[in-house]
């Protein structure tokens, strides 16, 4: 089984769809970093349920079929731009220094709406070690249920594929799902934050206090008042963790999550993310609560992030603050721009009236979040208007 560290240095290296919720074809690059901008429901949010759902196939946690009907079914996933009733088709390419590894699935669903696989591949340095159907496919249609990425009997010569795809993890902390530990059942690996006070007392304690450590003074530049970050477990076995706030009072004050800001548990919860070591990290607009002075140094922490794990980062993101950091290349951005045949996304360095405006001195944010505003954005005021 490969280490935490070796499945990390593997990372996304291209995507293509067809037919999937919004798009009907698209093919991309992807680098360490990936900023997606877009309009709203361009499909910034279902660009990143793909890797999810790649995920959950190759998880324990149902498979296939599951993560097909967990989406609504065949019909939901399939892009409403598509003509007629066409296969989805899923394409990544993944690989380090020493391995590319090529997987392809194409899914549609039988007379009874069931999901059926229709063709799974698997490349490993441009060889063919897997292709389906194959003669016991046809011999025995329930096998199309399922894929072989989900199956340790028949996995054994990519399970490093299987075990990369497993190992993505997806963040959108909702903050009251953190103020809610001990209140409300936790649910493990819950990307809205209700676990992650039990992920941080869970973790070896040596290796918690380092990096609280580095959160406290990570913290502290967005609440300067942050003198102590500790866990500790009230009388009941619950843990908590507490902030020591400098004050008035000659030896401050402790407070637990209860009172912390919204933006103090949003910024929390994506700094521990980003020290856990695991596969590549999705983070839905991770500038939600946070002042905009803040924003603009979260990609240096994704790439000081980077440089301790390798691990790959997909952001999407409406925030200008976010994309002026000047360590952000062209490459790593890409555009959402929805069509009448469903949503195109472009590398913000193919885009050439992008690509001019940045060269010449203008920053990123405010060339590129204009080029996916609505067109009649303007307008919305008057419908403000009492009649």
């Amino acid at each position: 089984m490969p280490s935490s560290s070796a499945r990390s240095a593997m990372r996304f290296r291209r995507l293509r769809l067809q037919n999937w919720r919004n798009f009907v074809e698209i093919d991309v690059e992807l680098q360490g970093r990936a900023f997606l901008v877009g309009a709203n429901a361009s499909g910034k949010s279902n660009l990143l349920d793909v890797f999810r759902f790649l995920r959950d196939v190759a998880s324990s946690r149902g498979g296939f079929e599951h993560a097909v009907w967990s989406r609504g079914g065949v019909s939901r996933i399939r892009s409403l731009a598509a003509s007629r009733k066409p296969s989805v088709e899923i394409f990544i390419a993944v690989g380090d220094d020493e391995n590319e590894w090529e997987y392809l699935l194409r899914f549609g669903q039988d007379g009874k709406e069931n999901p059926v696989v229709e063709a799974e591949q698997v490349r490993r340095q441009g060889k063919l070690i897997l292709n389906r159907p194959n003669a016991a496919d046809k011999g025995d249609g329930e096998l199309l249920t399922q894929t072989h990425l989900e199956q340790i009997a028949a996995n054994g010569k990519f399970r490093d594929l299987a075990e990369f795809l497993s190992s993505v993890s997806y963040l959108h902390v909702v903050p009251q799902s953190i103020r809610e530990t001990g209140i409300l059942p936790m649910r493990a690996n819950d990307h809205y934050g209700s676990d992650l006070i039990e992920r941080i007392a869970s973790t070896h304690a040596q290796t918690r206090k380092a990096r609280l450590s580095r959160i406290r003074e990570a913290l502290k530049v967005a609440v300067p008042q942050l003198a102590g970050l500790e866990l500790d477990t009230d009388t009941g076995g619950v843990p908590h963790l507490w902030g020591k706030y400098e004050n008035w009072r000659a030896r401050g004050v402790w407070q637990n999550e209860q009172d912390f800001s919204d933006g103090t548990l949003r910024l929390l919860g994506l700094l521990w993310s980003l020290l856990e070591p695991g596969g590549p990290l999705l983070l839905e607009e991770p500038e939600i609560s946070l002042h905009p002075g803040i924003i603009e140094h979260v990609p240096q922490m994704l790439a000081q992030m980077q440089l301790r794990s390798g691990r790959q980062t997909l952001i999407s993101t409406h925030s200008p603050e976010l994309l002026r950091d000047e360590g952000i290349g062209l490459d790593e951005v890409l555009v959402l721009e929805p069509g009448e045949k469903g949503t195109g996304v472009r590398m913000a360095a193919d885009i050439p009236e992008i690509s001019v405006l940045v060269e010449g001195g203008i920053p990123l944010g405010d060339v590129v979040l204009p080029e996916t505003r609505p067109a009649n954005a303007s307008q919305l005021p008057f419908y403000a208007r009492s009649r």
